[in-house]
């Protein structure tokens, strides 16, 4: 029995995903479909790489990932397939995959949908058309070169890295701010020195607290990320509110430890 997870940005208050559903299991009825996420913000495609990052290993191996968080919908953009490991992805070339291609050995294929989908194919719901009707064909175990050709070049999303801006001192920026008002900032917990000064907003922070219930009342404090990010966070409250940051703020990472 095939899996496949669906991450868009459509919301549920519209048709979008239900149709999509109907559409695979028109084509392979006894998929199990997974809904991983509808709330990434439109258009947000750094959002949905961070998403698909932090969940894709978490299924059995041959799990198809589908993503349509897709701004260039209708566009000459390609729709592609990829292999990454033991799993397969089913998305828009438009980045939304990097993370996957940086962490695992990975294949990929442009999708011609001339051979498999459904027609006419609408400029404004490819989701429905391309995306839906590749992921159920490969779930059903059809080989990937009846669905296109191997590509060598593929886009690539330019994800925010730390620098060093001084000796012992690394910027770097919050990539995403979740429902809880958590800052998920682009360093790793393996960044953080033993000792440290944390500053982003107006908060200057020297403490890694191990779960969020051990911040005390009103504390900004750190905490290693469930995805291997470190981040910013209030206990019971909204971070990002507190301090008035979005995602893209800066985050400046000092090692302490140097200067003691």
């Amino acid at each position: 029995m095939s899996i496949i997870t669906l991450t868009t940005d459509f919301g549920l208050s519209d048709h979008y995903v239900g149709v999509m559903k109907g559409v695979i299991l028109g084509l392979d009825p006894e998929a199990r479909l997974v809904d991983l996420c509808h709330q990434v913000e439109p258009y947000d495609v750094l959002g949905a790489a961070l998403t698909l990052a932090a969940s894709y290993c978490w299924f059995p191996p041959q799990t198809v990932h589908l993503v349509v968080v897709d701004p260039g919908v209708g566009s000459a953009r390609r729709a592609i397939l990829a292999q990454a490991g033991s799993w397969w992805f089913v998305a828009p070339d438009n980045g939304v995959l990097e993370l996957v291609y940086r962490r695992r050995p990975h294949r990929v294929w442009g999708l011609e949908p001339e051979k498999f989908a459904l027609e006419p194919i609408s400029n404004t719901f490819h989701g429905r058309d391309v995306f839906a009707p590749a992921a159920a064909l490969i779930a059903r175990g059809t080989p990937p070169e009846q669905l296109g050709d191997a590509i060598a070049e593929y886009a690539r999303l330019p994800i925010p890295q730390p620098r060093e801006s001084a000796p012992g001192c690394r910027l770097g920026a919050v990539l995403k701010v979740d429902r809880f008002g958590n800052l998920i900032t682009n360093f790793q917990t393996a960044d953080l020195p033993t000792a440290f000064l944390i500053t982003v907003g107006d908060a200057r922070i020297h403490t890694l607290r191990p779960s969020y219930s051990a911040g005390a009342p009103g504390e900004i404090f750190a905490i290693a990320g469930s995805s291997g990010f470190l981040e910013v966070s209030l206990n019971q409250d909204s971070a990002a509110r507190a301090l008035g940051v979005t995602a893209g703020a800066p985050v400046e990472l000092v090692d302490t430890s140097r200067r003691e």
